[in-house]
């Protein structure tokens, strides 16, 4: 009986979460288009900055899981070794959520660009065992000038 609950848990898991991943995908990449006329900077130590009549901080942050298949095929993976796919998807779809919402809210304070943009990333439980899906904080700031 726990192996036919684990099997469907694993397969609701599999469509359900792949049905997320791809509906959440299309609305990035339509935000992504709308915030393309505020472009990201970083400028090293040396560099001038560009001139602002005004500066503000922004910060986007977003805590994003995976489903269950894509942490048990984690786990599996985890015993050979080599890059694990499922979770790349998971941490880019983190980074992009975050610099979305950091750049909308730069946008509706009117800035023309966002320079010096840093990423931290922090994992939420998840690697302990099998049942608990993973979960990561990606959070994004920078500074919005205008």
């Amino acid at each position: 009986m726990e192996f036919i609950i684990f099997i469907a848990l694993l397969a609701i898991g599999f469509f359900a979460g792949s049905y997320a991943e791809q509906k959440h995908y299309l609305e990035i990449k339509q935000r992504e288009r709308k915030s393309l006329h505020v472009p990201l900077m970083n400028f090293g130590a040396k560099q001038e900055l560009p001139y602002a009549h005004e500066a503000q901080m922004f910060v986007g942050s977003v805590v994003i899981a995976n489903d269950y298949f894509k942490t048990f095929a984690a786990t599996l993976h985890n015993l050979v070794g080599g890059r694990v796919v499922v979770y790349e998807s998971l941490l880019d779809r983190g980074r992009r959520e975050a610099v979305l919402r950091m750049k909308e809210e730069a946008i509706a304070w009117g800035a023309s660009q966002v320079v010096n943009v840093r990423f931290e990333t922090s994992n939420i439980g998840g690697q302990e065992t099998t049942r608990t899906p993973a979960m990561v904080e990606v959070i994004v700031y920078g500074t919005g000038i205008r």
